[in-house]
C-alpha cells in the first residue's frame, strides 16, 4: 500500500492506520452521522465492523479510501469508487465526517483537496456524488466544490424503511 498524506488547513487526508480503529469506532458509530450513508456502512458501528473495514482498506490496489484526521486522530473518511466499462473515466466520491465536526468547513476543503488528487492520480473525466434529498449539508458541501447539480433521481432510494429522493452531482475534468 502506497502511504499518501495531504495536508489542508489543519487537517489532512491519508491512508488509514490500525490505531484508528478507537476514533473509527466512536465517529461512525453515532446515528446521526450513518443515516445519511448508503447501508454497506452499518448501524450500529461495531468492533468487528471497524476492523473488517480496516483489513479490507489496508489491501485495497489502488488505495481508494482514506482517513479525514486531525494530527491525532480519524474524524472522517473520503473515498472513490472507481468506475468500470464504459463508466472507466467515472468516479464516484463519498465522503463522511464525525458530527463534533460538521459545520467547520473540514468536509468542503477535504471533498476539493481530494477531488484535485482523484484528478492527478487516476484516468478520470468526471467525478460524481449521490446524496440523500434530505441531506442538503451535503449538497452544500459539492455545490461550494463546484460540482454541479445534474438530477433529482426521485424516490430511488431507501433508508431505515423510508423512500427518499437522490441527488446527482457531477464534477468534470478541468
Amino acid at each position: 500500500m502506497r502511504c499518501m498524506e495531504l495536508l489542508f488547513g489543519s487537517w489532512r487526508i491519508r491512508n488509514y492506520r490500525p490505531e484508528d480503529l478507537e476514533a473509527l469506532l466512536r465517529h461512525a458509530g453515532n446515528r446521526n452521522v450513518s443515516i445519511h450513508l448508503r447501508d454497506r456502512f452499518p448501524y450500529p458501528y461495531t468492533r468487528e465492523a471497524g476492523v473488517a473495514w480496516l483489513g479490507l482498506v489496508a489491501e485495497q490496489q489502488p488505495t481508494t479510501d482514506f482517513a479525514i484526521a486531525t494530527e491525532a486522530e480519524l474524524i472522517g473518511g473520503i473515498g472513490l469508487e472507481l468506475g468500470s466499462d464504459v463508466e472507466r473515466g467515472s468516479a464516484e466520491v463519498g465522503y463522511w465526517l464525525g458530527e463534533p465536526f460538521w459545520g467547520d468547513g473540514i468536509a468542503t476543503a477535504a471533498l476539493r483537496t481530494f477531488s484535485a488528487w482523484a484528478f492527478e492520480q487516476f484516468d478520470l473525466v468526471r467525478l460524481q456524488a449521490c446524496v440523500f434529498g434530505s441531506n442538503l449539508a451535503s449538497a452544500r458541501v459539492l455545490e461550494k466544490c463546484n460540482f454541479t447539480f445534474e438530477g433529482r433521481l426521485r424516490r430511488a432510494v431507501v433508508k431505515e424503511g423510508r423512500r427518499m429522493d437522490m441527488l446527482l452531482y457531477g464534477l468534470l475534468r478541468g
